[in-house]
């Protein structure tokens, strides 16, 4: 048995309970690394990829921001969306990317809110392409 517990719980599924080794965590303040004994902890996510290692297997997932709580042995992540690679539509993934740029594009003067939205909407896109992609 590995040294920790990843569960990435969604509203809508529990997307991960698995064994890891390590995982790293795309916190707001930049990757945040676990390992086995890790300290208690609770700390904020951004939309990011989650990876976790098993062995010499490594595997990644899409988070939509959330938080993390890591006690005893367990990774908890509640996030908005947890999506393995083979559940990114890539096709959706690139419209909303598109979207997301020209949103941008036309916002010169728009409200401070609006722009704050659309770059993070095409940060969330640029990931989950990154996630579908990447090679394990």
């Amino acid at each position: 048995m590995s040294g920790l517990t990843l569960r990435v719980i969604t509203p809508d599924r529990i997307a991960i309970d698995e064994q890891a080794d390590a995982v790293r965590l795309p916190g707001l303040d930049g990757s945040i690394g676990i390992l086995p004994r890790h300290a208690h902890m609770v700390a904020a996510l951004d939309a990011g990829e989650l990876i976790y290692r098993t062995g010499t297997k490594e595997e990644t997932l899409f988070v939509a921001g959330g938080f993390a709580e890591v006690r005893d042995g367990t990774v908890r992540v509640v996030s908005q969306a947890g999506e393995l690679p083979t559940e990114i539509d890539e096709e959706r993934a690139k419209a909303a990317e598109q979207r997301a740029r020209e949103r941008l594009s036309t916002l010169k003067q728009a409200e401070p809110v609006d722009v704050l939205r659309a770059q993070a909407s095409l940060r969330r896109a640029l990931t989950r392409l990154l996630v579908k992609n990447r090679k394990s």
